[in-house]
């Protein structure tokens, strides 16, 4: 009667799982970051498409980066599961080497492990795409393993051009990088008006994104990430400071649990978490985790008992009533807190 039992329980994880999910084949994945987004930035100045996806989405307030706070290392350690540690690179390359130490490990194509590479070697057919605003992104990627890898200036290029790529070719990895924010940041300083103007222009984009994927009938199929790699103090970052290291991270998608994630979030978590909707073995020196609090119950145990054989819902730390992984949306003014810190 207990195989019985269990064999029940397994079935109707999955058959939960299922529904959430969806038919919709190959997992495919678009990836939104915005170079210098602070949480600043989201409560002053997110309109309907950063409200939107975190009305239907899993999200945080309150992940991390990593330091030193400046792009090329946190950009990294977002694609590569790990920290500067590991992978090498402590700063952008215009006054010092970029990559100052050995990386811990390497590919096939010589470069510190990263999610593209792994979409790459383990599912060679899987189309990938990259179109990036800042110029410096590409150094980071090993040239031949995207299908296409695109430098556009300014947001509104750079968004129309994904979405021109997205909609002739359906890439299963989509990693789309604005610059526009940072800028703004620099220039003005964060939670100026010409910053939050920029976050604005962003949200535009981001909605012409979620607009593009709604017309073509794959918005609840498609995984839509939007995060960023650091926020600033001042008109700059590098530093210390909670202002700049803590980030926004929003999810949606199939199987996702909507509402605020309670546990912590750390910038190298999202190469973890890519892999884990992609069904990708992790390369074994990654240090991030996927943020399985995200989504439903019933698919986190449907994954485990397909990794390990355990016994389904229970044994994988879920009931068969969803657990409560995630809270619902407070309104964004409430998110505020102590994240205007050293913004001045």
């Amino acid at each position: 009667m207990r195989r019985i039992a269990v064999a029940v329980l397994v079935l109707g994880c999955a058959a939960m799982s299922a529904r959430e999910i969806g038919d919709a084949g190959e997992p495919h994945v678009v990836v939104i970051g915005v170079d210098g987004l602070s949480i600043d930035g989201v409560v002053a100045a997110g309109g309907p498409a950063l409200r939107g996806l975190m009305a239907r989405g899993a999200w945080t307030m309150e992940a991390r980066g990593v330091m030193p706070t400046l792009s090329s290392p946190n950009w990294m350690s977002m694609i590569a599961a790990a920290g500067p540690e590991q992978h090498g690179i402590t700063s952008n390359g215009y006054l010092k080497r970029m990559q100052e130490i050995e990386p811990a490990c390497r590919d096939e194509a010589g470069g510190f492990p990263n999610i593209f590479g792994a979409l790459r070697a383990q599912r060679p057919s899987s189309r990938i795409a990259i179109f990036h605003d800042w110029p410096g992104f590409a150094k980071l990627v090993e040239p031949g393993v995207p299908d296409a890898i695109e430098h556009q200036a300014g947001p509104e290029r750079t968004a129309q051009a994904a979405i021109a790529y997205w909609k002739q070719y359906r890439p299963e990895l989509l990693f789309i990088h604005l610059d526009n924010v940072d800028h703004a940041g620099h220039r003005s300083g964060w939670s100026s008006r010409e910053y939050y103007q920029a976050v604005v222009v962003a949200d535009r984009q981001i909605g012409a994104i979620l607009d593009m994927l709604r017309e073509a009938g794959a918005l609840d199929s498609t995984f839509v990430l939007v995060t960023s790699d650091h926020g600033g103090k001042g008109r700059h970052h590098g530093k210390n400071s909670l202002a700049e290291i803590r980030i926004p991270w929003i999810l949606a998608g199939p199987g996702v649990a909507p509402g605020k994630i309670e546990t912590a979030v750390f910038t190298y978590d999202t190469g973890a978490t890519l892999a884990w909707i992609l069904e990708l073995q992790p390369p074994a020196c990654w240090i991030g985790r996927p943020v399985v609090a995200a989504f439903q119950p019933a698919l986190v145990a449907m994954r485990a008992f397909q990794s390990t054989g355990n016994s389904g819902c229970l044994t994988a730390g879920a009931r068969p009533v969803p657990a409560p992984v995630a809270t619902p949306a407070p309104p964004l003014a409430d998110l505020r807190g102590d994240n205007r810190e050293g913004a001045q």
